[in-house]
C-alpha cells in the first residue's frame, strides 16, 4: 500500500480530496459520514441516489456495489465494508442548519427525540455547510450539491407504506469503507455531528496499492 493521503476530518466540518482513477478511499469512524463524489475535472458529473439504486434494484448498497453519476457512469466501487450492525442510508439528505434551528424552535420534546443525552443544543450548521466550504475551492455551489451516500446511517424502513425513522444503530467500534475509483473523482466529506449519537471525528486514507 502506498499512502496518498491520511488524516482526521472532526466532528462537524467538511474536506474535499481528488482520489485519481485506480486510487482507494477509506473512510473510518462510528457516526455518519455524508459521502459526494464528483467526476474530475468535469464536477458537472456527480453521484446520484436515485441512478445509485436503480442500477442496483436494491435501497441498499455495499461490499462490490458502485456509486453512479447522474450520467449513468460508474463513479467508486465498494471493495470492502466492514460496517455489521447496520446498513448504509441512500434515502436521506444532508443535515444542514435549518434543519437544526427548527428542530431547536420545537424546544424540549425535540431535544429529547433527536439528541443523545449528552448534547444540550443543536448545532449552528450541519453537513450542507460542511460540504459547502470543502468544496468552494472548484467553485461547486451549495445548490448543485446532490444528496450523498451516508455512511453507517442506518434507517428503519417500513416496506409497506414506505416510513422512515431514524435510528441510533451505529457501528460499535470503529469500521470502515473501503472505495476504489472507477473514475478520476472530487470527493466531498463532511463528519456528520449525527446529534442522536453524538458527533465524532472521522479518518480518512487515501492510498493506492502497491
Amino acid at each position: 500500500m502506498k499512502v496518498i493521503k491520511q488524516e482526521t476530518i472532526p466532528s462537524n466540518t467538511g474536506r474535499a480530496y481528488i482520489v485519481n482513477e485506480g486510487q482507494h478511499i477509506r473512510v473510518t469512524g462510528t457516526t455518519i459520514v455524508d459521502f459526494v463524489p464528483f467526476a474530475y475535472p468535469n464536477v458537472r458529473e456527480r453521484f446520484d441516489q436515485s441512478r445509485t439504486k436503480a442500477y442496483h434494484r436494491r435501497i441498499f448498497v455495499s461490499t462490490g456495489d458502485w456509486l453512479i453519476s447522474k450520467f449513468n457512469n460508474k463513479m467508486l466501487r465498494i471493495v470492502e465494508d466492514t460496517y455489521k450492525e447496520g446498513t448504509h442510508d441512500l434515502q436521506r439528505g444532508t443535515c444542514n442548519a435549518l434543519r437544526w434551528k427548527e428542530l431547536e424552535k420545537k424546544g424540549p420534546e425535540a431535544m429529547r427525540t433527536y439528541a443523545h443525552r449528552n448534547m444540550t443544543k443543536f448545532p449552528d450548521h450541519g453537513c450542507w455547510e460542511n460540504l459547502t466550504e470543502a468544496l468552494k475551492p472548484w467553485d461547486i455551489p451549495p445548490e448543485d450539491i446532490p444528496s450523498p451516500f451516508n455512511i453507517f446511517m442506518t434507517l428503519e424502513i417500513d416496506g409497506q407504506s414506505g416510513a422512515m425513522k431514524d435510528t441510533t444503530i451505529r457501528p460499535s467500534r470503529p469500521a470502515y469503507v473501503d472505495l476504489v475509483a472507477e473514475m478520476d473523482c472530487l470527493v466531498g466529506i463532511s463528519a456528520c455531528p449525527d446529534m442522536m449519537v453524538g458527533g465524532k471525528d472521522i479518518d480518512i486514507l487515501i492510498y493506492e496499492d502497491n
